[in-house]
């Protein structure tokens, strides 16, 4: 019978770590496959003979860094989603990871009970995306926190769908990362109220390090291409000078 576990890619160069990683992910009931080098995980990447299920990809490769990586799937229109594996002392690659378009980030050393439950959160959005609207969740799901698809939320002739990480705007349809997903959820759950960039680095991407939060409006400038009608005058996502954001649903 064939095996339809769902296909984990695993790009680690440290050995000891890639194998102990294929065989949990293994014992997890996960098919797996495994690069070792950037430029060969980047080229099979992008033309795999089976399209991975989610992607753990380590920052710092020989060839091609993962940053480059994950940022070069998404400019080819690839939306696997990707947990990237981070130095703890380095909230840069953090935050780099972020706005390259990674969907989620562990920083090393990490507890393999923390990388499964991500892992799984993220094979949950990517249910979600293949469940035709109304379909009922399988039975069991539901009692789960996160089983259940966030709802959407619109505005503007526009419409931001959590569950399948899509902004649907008149002609155009964008896919989301799941840090642009939930950051835009942070923002649309707090309609109206001033969000600091402290909180969007703690609360939403769980970065507590002292970082420069400056970082976060990079970020921000692409999500006002998104949802703007007019980027460089944004009347959704506006700036409160020396302290964060503000989304307005009806400027």
């Amino acid at each position: 019978m064939e095996n339809t576990a769902p296909l984990i890619a695993i790009v680690e160069d440290e050995d000891h770590l890639a194998q102990g990683l294929l065989f949990n992910l293994q014992a997890e009931g996960y098919r797996t496959h495994h690069e070792a080098d950037g430029d060969a995980a980047l080229a099979w990447l992008l033309a795999p003979p089976e399209k991975p299920a989610a992607v753990l990809l380590d920052c710092m490769l020989p060839g091609t860094d993962g940053f480059t990586i994950v940022r070069t799937l998404r400019d080819t229109g690839v939306y696997t989603p990707v947990l990237l594996l981070t130095a703890r002392s380095r909230p840069e690659d953090i935050l780099e990871g972020i706005e390259a378009g990674a969907d989620d980030y562990l920083p090393k050393p990490f507890d393999l009970n923390i990388l499964l439950a991500r892992l799984k959160s993220l094979l949950r959005r990517t249910a979600w995306q293949s469940l035709a609207p109304g379909t009922p969740q399988p039975i069991g799901e539901a009692a789960q926190p996160e089983a259940a698809p966030p709802a959407p939320y619109s505005f503007n002739h526009r419409t931001i769908r959590f569950d399948t990480l899509e902004l649907i705007a008149p002609n155009r349809m964008t896919h989301l990362t799941l840090m642009e997903a939930d950051l835009l959820r942070y923002l649309t759950d707090r309609e109206g109220q001033i969000v600091s960039r402290k909180d969007i680095l703690e609360q939403v991407w769980r970065v507590h390090e002292d970082t420069d939060t400056r970082a976060i409006d990079n970020f921000i400038v692409r999500l006002r291409r998104y949802i703007e009608d007019d980027p460089a005058n944004p009347q959704h996502l506006v700036t409160v000078r020396g302290i964060g954001y503000r989304f307005l649903a009806n400027p």
